[in-house]
């Protein structure tokens, strides 16, 4: 497919290298009340305080040169004020250079190259969460908001519901982190030589009556899994109260160990594996993460004249079509990976609880990522 791109934009192209990658916002004030003198004399309930955004990124670069600032991830504080709220949504724009193709008339690949410089060509993790920690090894994790796969050479845009999580946090200050570890080939074959993506991010906050009653969001953990055996039984305090819960649970695989039983491909991506969830040492549920419709995200268009050109996806547009549609573990390029939820009846009980998981097994060089939060709700 590259050398049909580069020849339809009248580049050239050097063998060798594979194909495209396997405050709009009011001034803080107090509410006004609404006018007294109702019937008996009884004063109305204040006012919700009006809605308001707040643009965390704004075409914020994440880049993949390790000099340069917001290498691999980007920060942002944001204030959340005004609660409690009737709905918080956030908005998430990806984009890189390297679509769409009309673009690379103004910004070429450099001479020799295959790829605009700054055009990042691959499907990479897309992580969004809030109040990661500043010593790791004694501050709880960061609360996941989002997870997602950027598409083979973007864009994408997403749309999430955070309002329990506004809801169930300390009104202030925090702080958001949009995480995207893209790298670059130095030689611009198989993707740009300073590869990136700008991520734009906005809040839109709603004051009200909140939909139900947040007593506690509490994130249990966040990062990486390479061996069956999960972090180890995580301590879950439910508040008195609890009247209900939610469990989050997200996962993907990744990696390039050797497939072998459950895999169609390069381990922890194309295999099929068993998560089982415990509760207080009891089976809470068993799952097997595996997505089935990429196919969904491969809307064939062509590029170029009638009888010359090339087809691509228009979801992935940088991405071989048979890698686009190919199954995966529990993720497809160009798509959200929303979590698995439960409301386990023992975490309604107030009380020391603990969460656990196993996954029934992980080839030596693939990796599981892995976020847990708790949430308990009130009457």
């Amino acid at each position: 497919m590259r050398r049909a791109l580069a020849g339809a934009l009248g580049f050239a192209v050097v063998t060798g290298g594979s194909g495209c990658g396997n405050d709009a916002a009011r001034a803080p004030g107090e509410a006004q009340p609404g006018a007294g003198g109702g019937q008996g004399g009884e004063e109305q309930e204040p006012s919700p305080a009006p809605a308001y955004t707040i643009t965390a990124f704004e075409e914020v670069r994440i880049t993949s040169d390790a000099g340069q600032p917001n290498f691999q991830q980007a920060n942002a504080d944001i204030d959340l004020r005004d609660g409690p709220f009737a709905s918080v949504r956030l908005v998430v724009e990806l984009e890189s250079t390297c679509y769409p193709f009309e673009t690379w008339e103004d910004n070429p690949p450099p001479e020799g190259q295959s790829w605009p410089a700054d055009c990042d060509a691959f499907d990479r993790n897309f992580e969004l969460s809030l109040d990661d920690p500043v010593d790791p090894a004694a501050d709880p994790p960061g609360i996941e908001l989002v997870r997602a796969i950027t598409p083979f050479g973007g864009p994408l845009r997403l749309e999430v519901d955070i309002t329990d999580v506004a809801n169930g946090l300390p009104a202030g200050k925090h702080r958001l982190r949009a995480v995207i570890p893209t790298w670059s080939d130095a030689s611009g074959q198989v993707s740009g030589s300073n590869g990136g993506w700008n991520v734009s991010a906005v809040v839109e906050a709603v004051p009200g009556p909140a939909p139900r009653k947040v007593l506690a969001v509490v994130p249990l953990f966040n990062g990486s899994q390479t061996t069956a055996e999960g972090p180890g039984p995580l301590a879950v305090e439910v508040p008195e109260g609890t009247v209900s819960s939610r469990v989050e649970y997200r996962i993907t695989g990744h990696g390039g160990g050797e497939s072998g039983s459950g895999c169609i491909g390069p381990a922890e991506e194309f295999c099929r594996r068993i998560h089982t969830l415990f509760v207080d040492g009891s089976e809470l549920a068993r799952i097997r993460p595996w997505r089935t419709d990429c196919a969904a995200l491969c809307t064939i268009a062509h590029y170029g004249p009638e009888d010359g050109g090339f087809d691509y996806c228009l979801e992935n547009p940088c991405g071989a079509i048979e890698s686009v549609r190919a199954p995966r573990a529990n993720w497809c390029p160009g798509s959200e990976s929303p979590p698995f939820t439960w409301d386990a009846d023992a975490l309604r009980v107030p009380g020391r609880h603990t969460l656990a998981w196993e996954i029934s097994t992980i080839a030596e060089g693939g990796a599981w990522r892995v976020s847990a939060t708790y949430f308990a709700f009130g009457e």
